[in-house]
């Protein structure tokens, strides 16, 4: 009975979650509480149980980021480094997309997707308007370069965030191994935007001297706070990417982080806090609890004995399974969001990693067995990227719309995915080849 119970709530609040017929924080709440309401999974289960429990690293880690990212915002810099861009690029709009898409992917590598496009978005949209350009190009490159840069490192994004606190990742892990499938596949979107757009994106010579004119320094609003902001950064970063021979967790090294800042920044917590996006954070926590009820009633396990079946993989060689996962996420990516996604898939790749690795081996070893670590990168990258195809794939592509119609330039379903599908798919089939020759040609 609890399995079809548990089952029921999971779609329907799946159902939910992708139609946004009700705001996705609400369905995750109403789920997680009845979950514990009908005794599917106790509340201490679901707080404290480690197989099933709320993962507070993620949860803290994004609340410490969100903190840091916030107070950095206040100095301006961001806006400043776009404007920046555009004068390097001596107004000319094709080096002022690629300039902004890479440094939206560049942006992306530490800071959560939303807050990049939040920031950035603002900033092209003027630029655009400026130069009496459509902002589309800009807009679609700094969806996608989000997603990209935001794939190449443990803090890029909450799937990396998820995979790399299930599994004990490193940040270095992620840095080996997927910041050159990134920028591999980073290399030819580009080389696909100037084919796309480059022929389109001309402008007045009145319109670039304007740009030209305008002063950068005076969008620095806060020096003394950016210069305490960028200290603490500097801290944070390496920390991160040393955290394993620190021996702490990326959440405990951001916490710190974000506990200094607010501190000499003598910015007072509860403005800091109250622009938190709180929402998404309890999003995550009703989202974890929903899961650990369908883990705890064997649905995933279910699933991961389905997909054993089909599959037949083989302990020597993962490669058909990493090839259904990279493609199966990013399909899937496309309309369900990605943090119900990865926590879906990643209990059920877990499972399926005890029915082929050997049983004796602990948790760790099992799940970083070496013949699974490709699994974790297919799923990864196509999670990240595949959410790019539509604009509900992913919480940036939602805000950087409703952005642009805002301000008087809305974008329809169909012109997003005329142009969207075909750059989705070129990114995967990248991945796919990336995948196959490292890990199964090279074998590095």
């Amino acid at each position: 009975m609890f399995f079809w119970i548990a089952t029921g709530i999971f779609i329907v609040s799946y159902g939910f979650i992708i139609s946004e017929k009700l705001d996705k924080t609400k369905v995750a709440l109403v789920g997680a509480g009845l979950m514990m309401a009908l005794r599917i999974i106790t509340q201490r289960e679901a707080f404290y149980e480690e197989k099933y429990a709320i993962d507070y690293n993620v949860v803290f880690l994004l609340i410490s980021m969100m903190i840091i990212v916030n107070i950095l915002s206040k100095t301006g810099v961001f806006q400043f480094l776009a404007i920046k861009s555009a004068k390097l690029a001596k107004g000319r709009p094709l080096w002022i997309l690629i300039l902004f898409t890479s440094i939206t992917a560049l942006f992306s590598t530490f800071l959560n997707n939303l807050t990049t496009v939040l920031i950035l978005v603002p900033v092209s949209l003027f630029i655009a308007d400026e130069l009496e350009l459509d902002p589309f190009p800009f807009l679609l490159s700094e969806i996608m370069a989000s997603s990209l840069g935001g794939t190449a490192t443990l803090i890029g994004g909450p799937p990396n965030i998820l995979i790399a606190s299930k599994i004990q990742l490193t940040f270095m892990d992620f840095i080996y191994n997927l910041t050159p499938a990134i920028l591999f596949v980073f290399f030819f979107f580009l080389l696909t935007l100037k084919l796309l757009f480059g022929k389109r994106l001309q402008v007045k010579e009145e319109a670039r001297q304007k740009i030209l004119a305008i002063n950068e320094y005076k969008m620095i609003k806060d020096r003394s706070l950016l210069i305490k902001s960028l200290c603490i950064l500097g801290l944070v970063i390496p920390g991160f990417i040393f955290h394993d021979k620190l021996h702490l967790e990326p959440a405990t090294i951001a916490i710190l982080g974000a506990a200094f800042l607010l501190i000499i920044s003598k910015e007072k917590p509860h403005n800091i806090l109250r622009e938190l996006e709180w929402s998404t954070l309890l999003y995550f926590i009703g989202l974890f609890i929903v899961v650990g009820g369908v883990i705890k009633v064997g649905l995933i396990s279910k699933l991961s004995d389905g997909m054993v079946s089909f599959i037949k993989p083989d302990a020597e060689s993962m490669f058909p399974v990493a090839m259904v996962i990279l493609w199966f996420s990013a399909l899937a990516s496309t309309i369900v969001e990605n943090t119900i996604l990865i926590a879906s898939i990643i209990p059920l790749v877990t499972d399926m990693a005890h029915s082929i690795v050997p049983k004796e081996l602990d948790f760790t070893s099992v799940v970083q067995h070496p013949t699974l670590m490709p699994i974790w990168w297919s799923l990864a990258l196509g999670t990240c990227l595949g959410g790019n195809a539509t604009p509900i794939g992913a919480s940036a592509n939602i805000v950087t719309l409703s952005l642009a119609e805002r301000a008087g330039y809305p974008i329809s379903f169909k012109r997003y995915l005329i142009y969207a599908i075909p750059l989705t798919i070129e990114m995967i089939v990248l991945s796919n080849v990336y995948i196959w020759l490292r890990y199964y040609i090279i074998k590095l």
